[in-house]
């Protein structure tokens, strides 16, 4: 099982709709994955799941995608085997969002605090999201876990982060991403050496605590229109600033000499905002590159379609690969 969180501190980076293509690319080749919503506005459960299927999960007392990282906490800390997931095809299952694993944040910024101490208590809390994804993808042999986090620096994003083997960072071309950049590369490095001291103090040598390393495996730029095959101006100003920014923001490297975003290894890819296809697919509630004629995709479309399939396929194996696996 590999972990992967999807995170940027800047919203409207596209990333919610990346792992959601992501996820589906990866299943579409015959691995099993496990996709996770840690975001309490659950907006990649909005693209997975029909309007009557929230409906029959928002009726339940807690959201089972969160209720098995809560119950720790509302329940006397007694960990209980149990747990609920959506299938959303053969190889994919969703690790269903709720809104309200936003009320919970309180607990989890005193239960940080709280493990410098050693407090049993404070460590199930921290690594209640690793427990529930592990035995999550244990029960349906997930050999892929994403995980789709908020767009904060907040102690639930910190708790889902610990719980992560890995990290891609979705960025637009603008300034507010590379200001998150600014702000969540030492986060990252802060958050890592916390908890790799805070283990040491764990009192429960039997409890399942994650390593927290949080490596970064790249970045994946997200261009909402293309001229050609060349993004416009506007955006080249903030892309020609990527490569520099991330290797000293994210990397902690000297970001002295100039790199060409398309020679920098660190670049998992440059996508488009794939236009009219994004409605399209929502509409069909399906990844735009497996579009049909019958959902609309004639003409044109056909090629974009195509073309977007190529990229999420290479996308894909890139992180597959970086991650010490292999796409079939």
């Amino acid at each position: 099982m590999k972990t992967i969180a999807f995170f940027n501190s800047a919203a409207g980076v596209g990333k919610t709709t990346l792992v959601y293509h992501l996820a589906a690319m990866i299943a579409d080749r015959g691995e099993m994955v496990l996709t996770v919503d840690l975001d309490p506005q659950a907006n990649l459960t909005r693209m997975f799941l029909a309007e009557d299927e929230l409906e029959t999960w928002s009726e339940l007392e807690f959201s089972p995608a969160i209720s098995r990282a809560l119950r720790p906490m509302v329940r006397g800390f007694a960990y209980e085997p149990s747990f609920h997931i959506a299938q959303i095809s053969p190889k994919l299952v969703l690790f269903v969002g709720d809104p309200r694993l936003a009320t919970f944040e309180d607990r989890w910024s005193e239960a940080w605090s709280n493990c410098r101490d050693g407090d049993r208590t404070a460590f199930i809390i921290m690594s209640a999201f690793h427990r529930q994804m592990r035995q999550a993808a244990e029960e349906i042999d997930a050999q892929w876990v994403l995980i789709d986090i908020g767009p904060n620096l907040s102690a639930i994003n910190r708790a889902a982060l610990i719980a992560s083997e890995r990290v891609v960072i979705p960025l637009g071309p603008d300034l507010f991403s590379l200001q998150g950049l600014r702000n969540l590369g030492p986060s990252l490095e802060a958050w890592r050496e916390i908890w790799q001291k805070m283990v040491t103090k764990n009192p429960d040598a039997l409890l399942d605590l994650p390593s927290g390393v949080i490596k970064p495996l790249g970045y994946v730029v997200m261009l909402h229109g293309m001229h050609g095959n060349r993004p416009p101006k506007a955006y080249l100003r903030w892309i020609d600033r990527i490569p520099g920014a991330y290797r000293e923001w994210v990397l902690d490297e000297p970001a002295d000499k100039v790199i060409d975003i398309a020679d920098d290894p660190h670049c998992l890819a440059m996508l488009t905002h794939y236009r009219s296809l994004m409605p399209m697919a929502m509409e069909a509630r399906k990844p735009v590159f497996a579009l049909k004629p019958a959902d609309g995709a004639i003409g044109a479309h056909t090629e974009a379609v195509r073309r977007a399939y190529l990229d999420f396929q290479e996308l894909a194996a890139r992180i597959v690969e970086r991650s010490g696996g292999i796409l079939r």
